[in-house]
């Protein structure tokens, strides 16, 4: 092989880049002491975009496509190096590769909690977390302000900062939104959609386009969510009156069978007109008298049906018929 041959063989004709699922966002093309050689191609693929840099000064930005390198299609370089038409030498610049494929199922959260004000728990320490994604959209501002010369830039070293910057704002976000804990959950939505206009602007001066975010979950510190099962479990007594009476008028027939039943009921019903005191107040005594009539009177029932005096549909329909009374 002549010197001549040898040394064009030193030259790159051909740049390109075939992306593996690593996380790349940013690629220098390996140059070493190679030079470029005037005219090389240049092929940008799909769901990628290329950085042509001379000397630290971006020449020219290429999409999708194949592209012939010359000083004919760098017109930019050309005026950089004060170069004539007629120069056909090999460039000794820099090519950087930039992936612009949609990063999905990128996880955010509160490091920790987050005091907000809410209306009923007063301050409260809350804690949110979900999924985002984004893509590289702008590979100029990226390589100057993120990337810079590195020879690889992955999508896991800029993960703390994008997460740092979509929780940021949670704070002065709920307190603006002024919705109760309790409705959190029904406003997740809109909770997402607040965040993304908030958190956009601020990708975008990092060269990157924030596409989808979603809230998955808020959640209380453990002493709080333990205070609030037991609010709920307190609203739940304010029932336990009327539930108690039902369990016991539908369970006198099958008491009626066996003997002693409807005696061991009654005393069964006596407990609940306790409980149901100490909930209803001054309202249970007279609640009480009545349910005692009707116990008393649908045994009597029960007895004429045993002896063939009323039959079990008419028993039935005059059961339903006291138990309303109840309600």
């Amino acid at each position: 092989m002549s010197l001549t041959g040898f040394i064009k063989k030193q030259f790159i004709d051909i740049l390109e880049w075939t992306e593996s699922d690593d996380g790349t966002l940013a690629w220098r093309y390996p140059m070493r002491d190679n030079e470029i050689q005037n005219g090389a191609s240049l092929t940008v693929r799909e769901s990628q975009l290329a950085l042509f840099v001379d000397e630290g000064q971006v020449a020219d930005v290429f999409g999708p496509g194949r592209h012939r390198l010359s000083t004919a299609t760098l017109p930019l370089l050309t005026n950089l190096r004060h170069w004539d038409k007629l120069f056909a030498s090999p460039f000794k610049s820099d090519v950087y590769f930039f992936s612009t494929r949609l990063q999905l199922d990128r996880t955010w959260g509160t490091a920790t909690p987050i005091v907000i004000r809410d209306a009923e728990f007063g301050a409260v320490r809350l804690r949110a977390y979900g999924i985002y994604a984004y893509r590289l959209s702008d590979p100029l501002r990226f390589h100057q302000k993120v990337s810079g010369t590195r020879e690889h830039y992955g999508r896991d070293d800029l993960e703390g900062q994008l997460r740092n910057t979509l929780v940021a704002g949670l704070t002065t976000l709920f307190a603006e939104s002024g919705i109760p804990f309790l409705d959190l959950a029904a406003n997740q939505d809109a909770l997402a959609k607040a965040m993304r206009e908030r958190a956009a602007p601020m990708f975008a001066e990092l060269g990157l386009e924030l596409e989808s975010l979603v809230v998955q979950n808020f959640s209380l510190p453990d002493e709080l969510q333990k205070t609030l099962d037991q609010r709920i479990s307190m609203g739940m007594l304010g029932d336990l009156q009327r539930y108690t009476q039902y369990q016991v008028a539908s369970s006198i027939p099958d008491a009626a069978r066996n003997e002693g039943g409807l005696a061991a009921l009654g005393a069964g019903f006596g407990f609940g007109q306790m409980i149901g005191q100490s909930v209803g107040g001054a309202t249970a005594p007279a609640a009480a008298a009545g349910a005692d009539e009707i116990v008393a009177t649908l045994e009597k029932l029960h007895t004429l049906v045993g002896k063939g005096v009323l039959s079990q549909a008419e028993f039935d329909a005059k059961k339903e018929e006291l138990l309303k009374k109840l309600g």
